[in-house]
């Protein structure tokens, strides 16, 4: 690698306020607008649960489309340390499998692609507070909240703009930051192309979030046409 890698090393994780908000299209989406900046960008998923065997390896949608908006090719498993078949809340998922979700191949798996690469991209699963092991803290539990502080990452949040997102948007950055975290930006996705009054939304979210709006991604635009849409300056500085 070079150019790029003398720039300052970035990483932030991406949570979302809900399932099914467009975490990963967002994610992906800031993988090539970070490319379109000059960056060798990476996307990491440590946790995904839902995949099907395809050829020689399990596929994840999810996973699939990080890798596919990386500049940088690597290994499936420093993308997804835990790639789950069932598609269920991931500590439920693992409990299916008989395997449990631990922090050391997370933490490894993102140490290596900060080696490879100027820029990760971490996208988490589910929403900010889905358990990832659902022991009591004190044998070992924990959720995306604990893995986000153990990372020690800047926050960006993907908004779901859709009715009920104000309240849950609200909520999930009150979440961050009382775990000590910063809210870097958010993203409002527009995932409900028929909501009424998604622009006085998105003004309510842009008033009350105190933090800044990385940008707005229309309903079903392409990552790599969507990234110019993207303000990245909040996040490199």
């Amino acid at each position: 690698m070079s150019g790029s890698m003398s720039a300052a090393p970035f990483a932030c994780f991406v949570t979302g306020t809900d399932t099914g908000v467009g975490k990963t299209h967002a994610s992906a989406t800031l993988l090539h607008a970070l490319r379109a900046a000059g960056r060798h960008a990476v996307g990491m998923k440590p946790v995904a649960s839902g995949s099907e065997w395809r050829g020689d390896h399990w596929h994840n949608d999810d996973v699939a489309q990080l890798r596919a908006a990386s500049a940088v090719d690597v290994p499936r498993a420093l993308t997804c340390p835990f790639l789950l078949r069932t598609p269920a809340s991931p500590h439920l998922a693992a409990a299916a499998e008989g395997a449990r979700i631990t922090r050391e191949p997370i933490r490894a798996a993102f140490a290596a692609l900060q080696a490879r690469a100027d820029a990760v991209v971490v996208e988490g699963v589910g929403g900010f507070r889905v358990p990832l092991d659902g022991a009591p803290a004190a044998d070992g539990g924990w959720d995306t909240a604990d893995l986000a502080v153990m990372l020690g990452l800047p926050v960006v949040l993907v908004a779901g703009i859709r009715l009920g997102g104000i309240n849950h948007a609200l909520l999930t950055a009150e979440a961050v930051r009382a775990r000590g975290l910063h809210l870097a930006g958010w993203i409002a996705n527009r995932i409900d192309p028929d909501m009424d009054l998604a622009d006085e939304n998105i003004d309510t979210l842009r008033r009350t979030l105190d933090a800044p709006l990385l940008g707005t991604l229309p309903w079903q635009v392409p990552p790599a046409e969507a990234a110019g849409r993207l303000a990245l300056a909040p996040l490199l500085g």
